[in-house]
């Protein structure tokens, strides 16, 4: 992915890690019988090994579940830092932020160990808490993790 304005890109590893951490909410764009669909999901991750793996969950029914088996490829965006920029006149005004956007494919999680550390990611991203799972917390929601393919930053100040 090339971006545009160069002078806004983030590139180093740490800075995008910073970012994702800040972000709590990952919109996940992908392809819908009936159209495109975009939804909102909060997420938890990994960086291993220089990939990145986002985690949320699920219902176990329902249009994105029906999206993501028909075709498991998408797009994510999040963002983070909102800032409205004032001036003196309607040209001069603007928004600061931070984003990542990339690319990935969506796999299922089955195996009840990862889907327990997924959760846990999770819960770790969103509240900063670390808790536990057993087999029957994770079993009774759908588990799904977006193999990062590529993904950019961007920090508009």
């Amino acid at each position: 992915m090339k971006m545009r304005r160069k002078d806004r890109e983030v590139t180093e590893k740490k800075e995008l890690m910073k970012i994702i951490e800040q972000c709590k909410i990952c919109r996940i764009a992908m392809q819908a019988q009936d159209g495109l669909y975009l939804v909102p999901v909060n997420f938890g991750y990994l960086y291993i090994n220089n990939q990145l793996v986002l985690y949320f969950h699920s219902a176990k029914e329902g249009r994105k579940i029906n999206a993501l088996k028909e075709n498991s490829e998408i797009c994510f965006e999040m963002d983070c830092e909102h800032r409205l920029i004032t001036g003196d006149v309607a040209c001069q005004y603007g928004y600061s932020f931070k984003s990542i956007i990339g690319n990935g494919r969506v796999a299922f999680v089955h195996d009840v160990e990862e889907k327990k550390i997924a959760m846990f990611e999770l819960m770790k991203h969103q509240t900063g808490q670390n808790f536990s799972f057993d087999e029957n917390m994770v079993d009774c929601v759908a588990v799904l993790k977006i193999i990062v393919h590529q993904f950019t930053g961007k920090d508009h100040h």
